[in-house]
């Protein structure tokens, strides 16, 4: 018998693999119900030191990557067809083919008057309508420049809300979830006075129009309007100096090389966890009685604000109702019943008798006292948003900014409310938002740790500086602007159990616009 050389022999392995190797990819154009049996059949066959459940594992993974390439293939299918199809609407629209092979792309356009005209003016139209949905994502240069003044620290829990007075003496009010409400003075960054008379969680604060009167809302079911009496300290050189020092400190080298207070995700550090009892709030003196107490709710009132003149008050809770008080008598007014669902928010004009309240039912209601009759003028319901509206605040116009969860900010015109006339588009939630009245500018809260500036066009101008040195850890609850402080014209708060006094300066030119 002939004897068979080392040459034919590796020939011989190496068809054994091609076929092998053309088996499994016959395997690929066989039905699904035909894969399992071939599976099987090339396990037998082949032989491998890998346990029969892993290559079976592996068999099925290669199975799903040929379904997506499969996919993908026929995706690209689609589009090779819709590209022939444009490029045959436009070759009947006044461009010619030459050498008619379109497999090679060989379409060459003579592009006649008309369709110039009808491609520049489509994309004129395109430009337009996502000019606005595209700038709220823009990383481009900051049109404002924002700084850091004032940190205001003290707050055992959270901060929710945060207001500032609009008379003198101006000072910065905070409500958190620890069952009190503080005064800071807004230069110094010293507590004034702590409000402990709620019995829960402290979820709103606004100031009288004209007299020293905060209004409290809370989730003892209760509001409360309290009387304070406060004196700004007056800050000395020897503390302005040390000021100086500090700020220099904070930025040397041998200080950034210290561990920050916070980890990198947000959270409070173990080490530097802060107890609230520090010397500043714990030496501020105390209102422990509420000047007037407004019961009515049958569950956590978590907003109030004042009408115009300051002689009545309103109320949102989450037992889905507002309520009207009148300041004097503590008695209820009337019930601005109509949600659906809990309230989370409610804001008054500020010159005339409008009420506009939002909810978790993803809708906010206008609700209009301007009839001196008893009865209600009018009710606007408004349903612009996919999820809970999280606030809807007036501006000094005729407008009303809507922030909802579904992570947009609606600007509305009071003459016509039928649509956003600017729509803000935002990558996290939005919570508690806050309009300029000077500037205009829209202050948006995020639950992601950040704090955007918008115009009422829906420009982004500015985003706050957040590291792990200045800025939020956590998420930001509220904003309020304050522009008759001397130095801090915006406030913002959060969870990290910290106020922050912010300095923004916007050029005059944006203003204008």
């Amino acid at each position: 018998m002939p004897v068979e050389s080392g040459s034919s022999a590796a020939s011989r392995q190496a068809k054994q693999k091609r076929k092998s190797h053309s088996l499994s990819i016959r395997r690929t154009n066989s039905t699904e119900q035909d894969r399992g049996g071939l599976q099987r059949d090339l396990m037998e066959s082949q032989d491998s030191k890998l346990p029969v459940s892993l290559r079976s594992n592996l068999l099925d993974l290669f199975g799903q990557i040929e379904r997506e390439f499969e996919n993908l293939h026929i995706e690209n299918l689609e589009l090779r067809r819709e590209i022939e199809t444009l490029n045959d609407r436009l070759a009947a629209e006044g461009q010619t083919l030459e050498g008619g092979d379109l497999a090679k792309g060989a379409l060459k356009t003579k592009a006649s008057h008309s369709t110039s005209q009808l491609s520049q003016k489509l994309r004129t139209t395109y430009k337009a309508s996502t000019s606005k949905i595209v700038s709220s994502f823009k990383t481009t240069t900051s049109r404002a420049v924002c700084q850091l003044l004032k940190e205001y620290a003290g707050h055992r829990d959270g901060i929710w809300d945060l207001s500032v007075s609009r008379t003198g003496p101006l000072v910065l009010g905070t409500a958190s979830a620890d069952h009190s409400a503080m005064l800071w003075s807004i230069e110094t960054g010293k507590c004034l006075l702590k409000y402990v008379g709620h019995q829960g969680s402290v979820n709103s604060i606004k100031f009288h129009p004209t007299e020293q009167m905060a209004l409290t809302a809370s989730g003892d079911q209760t509001a409360h309007i309290w009387r304070y009496m406060v004196q700004l300290p007056t800050p000395t050189p020897s503390a302005i100096l040390l000021t100086v020092k500090s700020m220099r400190a904070s930025s040397s080298p041998q200080q950034q090389q210290q561990p920050p207070p916070y980890e990198e995700d947000g959270e409070l550090s173990d080490r530097e966890e802060p107890d609230g009892e520090g010397e500043g709030p714990s030496e501020c003196p105390c209102v422990r009685v509420a000047a007037t107490t407004l019961r009515s709710h049958q569950g956590v009132v978590i907003a109030a604000d004042w009408l115009v003149g300051g002689r009545q008050v309103v109320t949102a809770s989450w037992d889905r109702a507002a309520n009207l008080y009148d300041v004097e008598t503590s008695e209820l007014v009337h019930s601005l019943t109509g949600h659906d669902q809990e309230l989370t928010h409610c804001c008054t004009h500020p010159s005339q008798r409008l009420v506009v309240t939002s909810s978790r039912d993803t809708t906010f209601r206008l609700w209009d006292f301007r009839d001196p009759g008893p009865a209600i003028h009018s009710v606007n319901v408004f349903q612009g948003h996919t999820d809970t509206v999280t606030s809807a605040v007036f501006t000094a116009g005729d407008n009303v900014v809507s922030g909802s969860d579904d992570r947009t900010v609606k600007v509305w015109d009071l003459k016509n409310m039928r649509s956003p006339i600017a729509t803000i588009r935002t990558d996290s939630a939005v919570n508690r938002i806050s309009v300029s009245v000077n500037q205009r500018v829209i202050a948006l809260p995020h639950d992601n740790r950040q704090v955007r500036l918008f115009d009422m066009s829906g420009v982004r101008l500015a985003r706050l500086p957040r590291s792990n040195r200045q800025g939020h850890r956590r998420m930001v609850c509220c904003t309020t602007w304050g522009e008759d402080s001397a130095s801090c014209n915006l406030f913002s708060c959060g969870f990290d159990r910290q106020a922050i006094g912010w300095n923004i300066n916007i050029p005059a030119l944006l203003q204008e616009k």
